[in-house]
């Protein structure tokens, strides 16, 4: 049987369908204020079939950092996908941010180890990958240096890796992949979701800075052919193209049939709309729509290399721009 964490995020929802549709025994664990309506919305992407294929999975309310609650969802378990986390580039989530994603982690991996699971998969990610001194590519050996990651979530996801490395010693087979920015339908509010929502409503700003995209599916695939393989103790980067923020921006809001964003966001301007937003959450008490980090990140020149997954499992990414219809395709059917 296998456990899912997670399971009402994007990567979680997207993997259950897949799970599901394989016809396999799945226990997903969510939080209770967590929708799993939102769940079987994705499944409705992919099949009119869907009330029935969310049916088959073992609903739990569980906590990842309850580990009474935890240990329940273990019984039973022979495989675990872990890819419950807190995804926050805000300064002040740092200390919850340890607590989910370093101690929830931590508490995954000791009841797997109690529990003697086969194979656990853990969905990190490219922030938690060193960064080059030189212009590069980076890659899966790139050393690790916080001066260089020294923010909230890159140090909290590699935090959550060295748990998971923790587990190898202790005989248990684990797989460990780093995506670049998932693309994925479903969560329009939240994540790289509010990407498509905003241009869509006019959003008016791009950067040049490149990172890697991929698309949720072929985070899903590379996970379930890892889990199902032979392959064990090692990491994966998942991007299927290093693009610009510029050419992705536009790309979507071509596919939406909306007005390119047309206002190029420099250093300075980005600095001016981060203070203001923090300004205007102080003032508004809701959380800022950018920060000092995320505005810091899209100026950034980050290229990735998949190499390793490729050759490892001959496993093909979907190209960036059929990413991009597809999901534009869903937004549109949910407008």
């Amino acid at each position: 049987m296998i456990l899912v964490t997670g399971g009402t995020g994007l990567v979680g929802s997207h993997l259950l369908f897949h799970l599901a549709q394989q016809g396999e025994k799945i226990v997903a664990i969510h939080r209770k204020k967590s929708s799993i309506e939102a769940v079987k919305h994705v499944f409705s992407y992919y099949t009119d079939n869907y009330t029935q294929l969310f049916s088959s999975i073992t609903w739990m309310e569980a906590d990842i950092t309850n580990v009474p609650a935890l240990t329940k969802a273990f019984k039973n378990i022979t495989y675990v996908y872990h890819c419950a986390a807190l995804i926050s580039f805000s300064h002040k989530d740092y200390k919850k941010m340890r607590k989910i994603n370093i101690e929830g982690t931590a508490n995954i991996v000791n009841l797997c180890i109690v529990n003697q699971i086969r194979k656990l998969c853990f969905v990190s990610s490219v922030a938690a990958v060193g960064k080059p001194i030189t212009g590069k590519n980076i890659t899966e050996n790139n050393e690790w240096n916080v001066a260089d990651n020294n923010y909230g979530y890159a140090i909290t996801k590699y935090g959550a890796e060295i748990e998971v490395w923790r587990a190898s010693q202790e005989n248990i087979d684990v797989v460990v992949v780093n995506p670049g920015v998932i693309l994925g339908a479903g969560f329009w509010q939240s994540g790289s979701g509010k990407l498509f929502d905003k241009i869509y409503n006019g959003f008016p700003f791009y950067t040049n800075g490149v990172t890697g995209f991929v698309n949720v599916v072929d985070v899903v695939k590379a996970m379930t052919q890892l889990m199902q393989g032979q392959i064990k103790n090692e990491r994966f980067i998942l991007v299927s193209d290093n693009t610009s923020f510029k050419e992705v921006f536009f790309s979507i809001a071509d596919a939406l049939g909306k007005k390119r964003p047309y206002i190029k966001s420099n250093k300075l301007l980005g600095a001016l709309a981060w203070r203001f937003g923090w300004l205007l959450s102080r003032i508004t008490r809701t959380d800022p729509l950018i920060s000092k980090q995320s505005v810091k990140s899209s100026q950034n020149h980050y290229h990735y290399s998949n190499m390793k997954i490729k050759e490892a499992i001959n496993f093909q990414f979907t190209p960036l721009k059929e990413t991009i219809h597809n999901v534009c395709a869903d937004y549109l059917k949910d407008k």
